[in-house]
């Protein structure tokens, strides 16, 4: 029998190797956290504000997208990119929780 708490573990023994990477990082500091059309990212903006390949920056997207912690959305022939707040807190809850802390 599988405890619940394994299950969180490895969830979020997950989510901090996927957020964990410094390119990851550094895309989530270039994200806004709400779907708006002047503060969204897309591939081409973040490939040069972070002076990588797109297909570099598109990798590590579909990576945040499985974690669930960016969302995006079609406009005309772009996809713009923001955190999504929610599950960002269930993730900053999930480590409050490893480590003993109150909020």
């Amino acid at each position: 029998m599988v405890r619940e708490e394994q299950v969180n573990e490895e969830d979020l023994a997950r989510c901090l190797w996927t957020i964990g990477d410094v390119t990851r990082l550094r895309i989530l500091e270039q994200l806004p956290t709400s779907p708006d059309c002047c503060g969204g990212k897309n591939v081409s903006q973040l490939a040069n504000e972070l002076e990588l390949t797109q297909s570099t920056i598109s990798n590590h997207l579909a990576r945040l997208r499985t974690l669930g912690i960016i969302r995006h959305t079609r406009q005309c022939r772009d996809v713009y990119y923001w955190i999504d707040p929610e599950r960002a807190e269930q993730i900053s809850e999930q480590v409050r929780s490893a480590l003993k802390l109150k909020k």
